[in-house]
Formats: C-alpha cells, sequence, structure tokens
C-alpha cells in the first residue's frame, strides 16, 4: 500500500459493536428518532456509550484531540459571533431531556468544517463500532443543499470503514403514482 492508499474495509479492521461506543450525528431541531434509534441500538448491544455530535460547517476545527473534541474558530477571522455557545447548550439541553428517562451513557461534541470528516476523526477518537445518521430534512430547500454538498451519509459511506446507520425521517410512498 503506498502512503497515498487509505486502509480498507476488512474483515480485521471490524470493531465489535459491544464495548465499543456508537457515534451519533445530529443537527439542531432535528426529529427525536435519530437520537432514540442510537439509544435504542445501543441498548441493543450491551447499553454502550453514545457520542452525539454537531457539526457546525460555519466553524473550521484549528485542533483536534484524542478524545474526540476540537478546538474551533470562525471562517471570517474578523467576525465575533459566539452564537454558537448557545447552539451547544441548546442541543445538549435537548437531548438531556429526551435520553434522560432512557439511562443512556451519552456524551455531547461540538465540532467543526465537514461533517463527514468531522464524524470520521470523532469515530476514530472514541473506537466507535458506528456511525448513525439521518436523512436530510424533506422540502426543495433540503434537496438543492445535498445536490450541491453531497449526502453525508453516502461520503462516510465511502470514506471511512465504519458501517453507517442511516436513519429515515422522510419517505416516498411507493403506492403513489408518481404522474397523476
Amino acid at each position: 500500500m503506498s502512503n497515498r492508499e487509505a486502509p480498507q474495509p476488512s474483515p480485521a479492521r471490524i470493531t465489535p459493536f459491544s464495548n465499543h461506543p456508537i457515534v451519533v450525528g445530529i443537527v439542531p431541531h432535528q426529529p427525536e428518532l435519530v437520537a432514540l434509534t442510537a439509544a435504542s441500538w445501543s441498548q441493543a448491544v450491551g447499553g454502550v456509550p453514545l457520542y452525539f455530535a454537531y457539526v457546525d460547517t460555519q466553524r473550521f476545527a484549528v485542533a483536534e484531540f484524542p478524545d474526540g473534541t476540537v478546538r474551533h474558530a470562525e471562517i471570517d477571522s474578523d467576525s465575533i459571533d459566539d452564537s454558537w455557545r448557545s447552539r451547544q447548550e441548546g442541543i445538549e439541553r435537548s437531548l438531556t431531556s429526551l435520553l434522560g428517562p432512557s439511562g443512556a451513557q451519552w456524551e455531547f461534541r461540538y465540532l467543526a468544517g465537514r461533517p463527514d470528516r468531522a464524524l470520521t476523526h470523532l469515530a476514530r477518537a472514541v473506537d466507535a463500532a458506528a456511525i448513525v445518521v439521518g436523512t436530510r430534512a424533506p422540502g426543495p430547500g433540503a434537496r438543492f443543499r445535498e445536490a450541491v454538498e453531497g449526502s453525508v451519509a453516502i461520503r462516510l459511506s465511502h470514506h471511512q470503514h465504519r458501517p453507517v446507520l442511516v436513519v429515515p425521517l422522510s419517505v416516498v410512498d411507493w403506492e403513489t403514482p408518481l404522474w397523476r
């Protein structure tokens, strides 16, 4: 393998589900289904820890640390915007409210940059068995963003060796004819 080739998926690279955490990519105001699916999966494999992560694409990672946390900064160095702190607090409050009764072990990481790269870094840092993400919210704006930016789930499945569980948040009714 040359220095430029990435290690490929193989049986030797499987991370067992038991005793290894799950990384969960979330966004503010996302349906609860993603977090609840991850919590259910965690319980099914023995109550492994969950690492929830939001990736702020309006910031960039300045430093990545071994525990999966990052130090981040604004893309525009002339701007001062601390709104990320209230976003982080809001996400943590939502997770506490949602997961508190379940007894699930979880931590939250506020990451920055490209979502696929940030989630891969976190999964590598915590030696996660898998990554859970939701599909993009429905609507024409989301379809346009996905066409321009691409799908995080697809990029994850093509650029790292861990399994990716994609939680559907909106489905097409195949019973309904496409043309009326």
